[in-house]
């Protein structure tokens, strides 16, 4: 077995509680900004308006998540709703990150008048990426419950202090490593992405086959995990990957198509061309 026996938080300062969870989400959402920062270049995007983005997209990935979140214990939080804006004391859903962060990150750039689906092509690798990052934090903190399993790849979270404590099966009991399962589905999903990179038109529908591949992964690992079921024997995030799922492959058989390098080359060029000219644009009125 796995035995994890270090507790949930790194440090703790006073009130300040900094997690494991929170730590690595930082680093994973910094480091999904370096990437798509470093790769706009190639498609003539200027790295600053991926930070500009960036900004409106992580604040909409934190609402969205905490909105998931609130919504899958509504029980609770209909009791309780000024806990419902608690955000620090815990509580996300990744569905809500990555789609709220969409929709805020998309609506921005649309506003600007930025390339959306360019944009969301370049950040679809990274998102698997950072997400396999996030997930660290998910094994040091005990998070999302699983099944018991006697194997000797179980996870066993032997801390009291863990989160695993309010799992059905407590602390102490070998569990599915459902957190590795996704991790593991994650980097081979980026593995087919990453290679269908510029292959792919019109833009956008890299970013696609990314929401199909994590919905398939996610919807088939829930049912080793122990949420709450909403009906029918599954749980609110495999309702969120059937709908996804169900939008992003009519999408994909309607829209998508293979491109040559040729075309793609010169659809980045023609791009790095008019970033150019936007660049010296913003110098001559000192911006």
């Amino acid at each position: 077995m796995v035995e994890i026996v270090v507790g949930p938080n790194l440090f703790t300062l006073g009130t300040f509680v900094l997690s494991w969870h929170g730590f690595f989400s930082f680093v994973a959402v910094a480091t999904a900004v370096y990437l798509v920062g470093r790769w706009a270049p190639m498609q003539g995007i200027d790295p600053d308006d991926i930070y500009s983005i960036a900004i409106w997209g992580i604040l909409g990935g934190i609402i969205g998540a905490r909105f998931v979140h609130v919504i899958d214990n509504w029980g609770y939080y209909s009791g309780n709703p000024g806990q419902s804006l608690a955000i620090w004391s815990g509580g996300i859903g990744l569905w809500g990150g990555i789609l709220g962060g969409f929709i805020a990150a998309a609506t921005y750039a649309l506003i600007k008048k930025h390339p959306v689906g360019v944009i969301a092509d370049l950040t679809a690798p990274a998102m698997l990426f950072v997400q396999t990052i996030g997930r660290l934090g998910d094994i040091v903190n005990g998070e999302h419950c699983a099944r018991a399993w006697d194997f000797a790849l179980g996870f066993i979270w032997t801390n009291p202090a863990s989160d695993a404590r309010i799992c059905a099966n407590g602390v102490g009991v070998t569990v599915q490593p459902v957190i590795a399962y996704e991790m593991l589905w994650n980097m081979f999903a980026l593995f087919i992405i990453w290679r269908l990179r510029g292959k792919l038109k019109p833009a956008g529908m890299l970013w696609a086959v990314y929401l199909v591949f994590y919905s398939v992964g996610r919807f088939s690992i829930t049912f080793l995990r122990q949420d709450k079921i909403w009906a029918l024997g599954m749980q609110e995030a495999q309702y969120i990957a059937l709908l996804i799922l169900g939008i992003t492959v009519v999408i994909l058989l309607w829209k998508a198509r293979l491109t040559s390098p040729g075309e793609a080359g010169e659809a980045a060029a023609g791009r790095q061309q008019a970033a150019r000219g936007t660049r010296a644009e913003r110098r001559r009125q000192g911006r």
